[in-house]
């Protein structure tokens, strides 16, 4: 046995995405003590596991390599699950190269013994086509990491199938909202998609098992299937008709992701390396794994099936879309206009309120989603809409949960950075803005049963182009956050002895 719970901690790159939000609490279950690494620690801690007895939470940031540095140390293991595949005019490629880069120097300088690497299956065949840019970035980071000193063990898997993933939202969007799917040749493409249960699996039995350190392991499930084919399983699973799939060879991967973006939540960002590796046969080249950890295969019907449980049960473990930066940026704390480097705009309004602080906050937390904005929803969804034609998130993506909200979670094209229970709610804008944008709901306690409560949007404009989009929002800040106001007062039901006002400062 290599790591044995009681022992160092073990170190999770990672742990607030899609695959290390569900691995730390399964190694926290099974007697491992975790150090969880994030850009913010309030958000590892809003999870329902970020206070276990036996987690650290260290925050740690790729690009930075003294904060890995100090992340790593008193490590024997580090499991590597980060990609940059988030908004930014960077090359993910890039941007994950330097990263790998500094974790290899900071493992180096600490002596980490291992590194366990969740890549990507995938290599040039001769009658094939080109390796997809994202598969070819997966593998460079795998090769990156084996040049330092640390023993690596590379994962190597095709689609994940689970509540959550980019690829089963993907799946699933398209054939909810689509009976008749356009789509390129690559529809049947052969792929080898493995249960997020079994990667699991996999992951946490590589702590355990000798065999698997320094080598680079296949993974996939029991089934070798085409897109195509698991368009119908999902089909069939979900109770919809039949899909009626029309192939046409004009129809590209770079095509098909902005459409993807269109009818789906995911955003061209993410849709866009994906589709483009849709086109390469990711199939297992050898099957050690399943000697050295043995475990039962969920098979891609089963893990369709589950996903479909859970997702309409609103028992989702992490998503894809829990990947994002939650950190307050610092232009917006107060006293720091120097740092800005420019003007930082804001508009304030506030009202003055007569009840319950409870009732009120809980209107305030329900907000975006299902529920809407209490204002003017077709001007929200027409904003997400354009969002959308320019490759942001746009509104679909709703929230996690209907009812409560968390440091991290995805809130529509906002990221909620910032939540003090019944005090404050920050949002940080990911729609595509020439700036940064904020929207911060704040309630205020001034005697018995009064309330004031404020609402501030804050935005730091980036060029001229900024400062033209704020004076073209601005006129609509007016109507649509004085009757905000008023329909949360409305909706929680207390009373409103001063009227919405613009505040000056």
């Amino acid at each position: 046995m290599l790591d044995a719970p009681g022992s160092k901690p073990v170190l999770i790159l990672g742990a607030t995405g899609y695959v290390g939000g569900r691995l730390a609490p399964l190694l926290l279950e099974r007697g491992y003590k975790v150090r969880a690494a994030g850009r913010s620690a309030a958000k590892i801690h809003a999870r329902s596991w970020g206070n276990h007895e036996n987690l650290e939470v260290v925050t740690a940031d790729l690009f930075d390599e003294q904060s890995l540095v100090k992340a790593m140390d008193g490590c024997d293991t580090a499991f590597y699950l980060v990609h940059s595949m988030s908004p930014s005019t960077r090359d993910f490629a890039e941007a994950d190269r330097e990263a790998a880069y500094n974790a290899v120097e900071a493992a180096n300088e600490v002596g980490l013994d291992r590194f366990i690497y969740l890549g990507g299956l995938g290599e040039k065949s001769a009658d094939g086509p080109e390796l997809s840019h994202h598969l070819r970035s997966r593998a460079e980071v795998g090769r990156i990491l084996k040049l330092g000193c640390t023993r690596t063990t590379i994962l190597r898997a095709a689609m994940i199938l689970g509540s959550g993933s980019a690829s089963f939202e993907i799946m699933r969007y398209l054939c909810d909202r689509l009976p008749v799917m356009i789509t390129p040749r690559w529809v049947n493409t052969r792929c080898q998609p493995i249960s997020i249960r079994n990667v699991l699996g996999y992951l946490a039995g590589c702590l355990e098992h000798p065999k698997t350190t320094g080598r680079t392991l296949d993974i996939g499930g029991p089934d070798i299937v085409t897109y195509a084919e698991l368009f119908q399983i999902y089909a069939e699973e979900a109770g919809l008709k039949k899909q009626r799939l029309i192939s046409l060879p004009v129809m590209t991967p770079k095509l098909s992701s902005y459409w993807i973006n269109l009818v789906t939540p995911v955003p061209f960002n993410l849709a866009q390396p994906l589709a483009e590796g849709l086109a390469n046969e990711v199939i297992c080249r050898n099957n050690d794994i399943r000697d050295i950890i043995p475990q039962e295969l969920v098979s891609c019907r089963e893990a369709i099936k589950l996903a479909i449980a859970r997702t309409r049960q609103m028992q989702v473990d992490s998503h894809c879309f829990d990947t994002g930066n939650a950190c307050t940026p610092e232009w917006s704390i107060e006293g720091d206009a120097s740092y800005a480097g420019g003007t930082v705009f804001k508009d304030r309004y506030a009202a003055r309120l007569q009840g319950d602080i409870d009732d009120i906050w809980k209107v305030i937390e329900r907000i975006g989603g299902e529920q809407g904005w209490y204002f003017g929803d077709p001007l929200w969804r027409f904003r997400g809409f354009i969002d959308k034609l320019i490759g942001g998130p746009g509104v679909r993506r709703g929230r996690t949960d209907p009812d409560a909200i968390h440091v991290g979670d995805a809130l529509d094209f906002w990221r909620v950075v910032d939540v003090r229970d019944r005090e404050r709610l920050l949002l940080k804008a990911e729609m595509r803005l020439p700036g940064e944008a904020l929207l911060e709901f704040r309630l205020t306690p001034l005697w018995e049963k009064a309330v004031e409560m404020k609402m501030t949007a804050s935005f730091m404009p980036r060029g001229l182009f900024g400062l033209l989009y704020w004076y073209a929002v601005y006129p609509f800040h007016s109507l649509i956050f004085r009757n905000m106001i008023e329909n949360i007062a409305g909706m929680a039901s207390v009373h409103m002895y001063e009227r919405p006002k613009k505040l000056k400062k």
